[in-house]
Parts: structure tokens; C-alpha cells; sequence
């Protein structure tokens, strides 16, 4: 029979999925940056940009992180969306993302968890996320949370303003 002292167990970290704080800006910087290179694009974003969207005068998206006692594991990050037709706010999860190493945990799970609470609490009847047509294991995984495929139809246009 083995004694306690003989058991090395590892303990597993605390996880709290929290809203992003001013002092996450440079974790959260560097994790959007780790996302945009595991999809084969540059990403531009600076502190300050990220700084002004999350904290500034006019907030324009929400984001959230998964903390743990080795710094941010993860975040998501939230944006609001209106269809006019039916009245009816909603979010769209526009970004996911757990760093190597501690995927396949739940970290992912708790962060779509979280988002589905804020988006209820802002009164959204609906919480929308995208995953590039390739990308299976996404897919898999925003089936298993209940999320349903919707097919994409017609063409979205853009137009720089700057």
C-alpha cells in the first residue's frame, strides 16, 4: 500500500474566467498575436488599440481570460451584434483561443460558458461564433457546446473609412 507521501499527483491550477483587467493588456496583446500566426495572418493590433476598445471612452468589444496561477491561459473576445429586422441583440464570439499546452482541458468550454452568460446578461438572444470551413476540430468542438452550422450565403462587402 502505497503512503501519501509516495503520491506525486499534480495539482491541478485554479482557473477563474474573469473580464479582462487594464493590466491583462499585455498577456492579451501577445495572445491575439499567438491566434493571428496559428492562422497564417499578421496581426496589427497594439496595447493602445486594444486598450481603447476594451477601456475607453466608447467600449467596443468585451473580452475575457482564463486566469490561472501561470498568467492567462486563454481569452475570448466578445462583440456586439443587432439584427434589425427582429429587434434582437446578439454577440458574436469573435475570437477563442487557449495557449498550446492547455488545450483539451476545459479551458475553451469555460471560456464559450462565460461569453454565453455575458452576452445573456447584455440581453442577447443569440451568441454566434465563426470557424474557417477547413478548420474540422473547431467545428467539432462549437457542435458539442450546441452551436448550431448555419450555411453562409451571399457576399459581405467592406470599405475602408481611413
Amino acid at each position: 500500500m502505497l503512503e501519501d507521501s509516495e503520491l506525486s499527483l499534480l495539482r491541478p491550477s485554479v482557473l477563474t474566467i474573469r473580464a479582462a483587467k487594464p493590466q491583462d493588456l499585455p498577456e492579451l496583446n501577445a495572445m491575439i498575436r499567438l491566434l493571428a500566426a496559428h492562422h497564417g495572418d499578421a496581426a496589427a493590433i497594439t496595447p493602445e488599440q486594444l486598450e481603447r476598445d476594451l477601456f475607453g471612452a466608447l467600449p467596443w468589444i468585451t473580452a475575457l481570460v482564463a486566469d490561472s496561477s501561470e498568467g492567462l491561459l486563454g481569452y475570448a473576445i466578445l462583440v456586439p451584434l443587432y439584427r434589425a429586422q427582429e429587434g434582437q441583440r446578439g454577440m458574436d464570439l469573435h475570437h477563442l483561443f487557449v495557449r498550446d499546452g492547455h488545450r483539451g482541458h476545459g479551458i475553451g468550454q469555460h471560456l464559450v460558458d462565460r461569453a454565453r452568460d455575458t452576452a445573456r446578461k447584455a440581453g442577447c438572444g443569440y451568441l454566434s461564433v465563426s470557424a474557417a470551413t477547413g478548420n474540422v476540430l473547431a467545428h467539432r468542438f462549437y457542435e458539442q457546446l450546441d452551436f448550431i452550422p448555419r450555411p453562409v450565403t451571399g457576399m459581405r462587402y467592406l470599405q475602408a473609412l481611413g
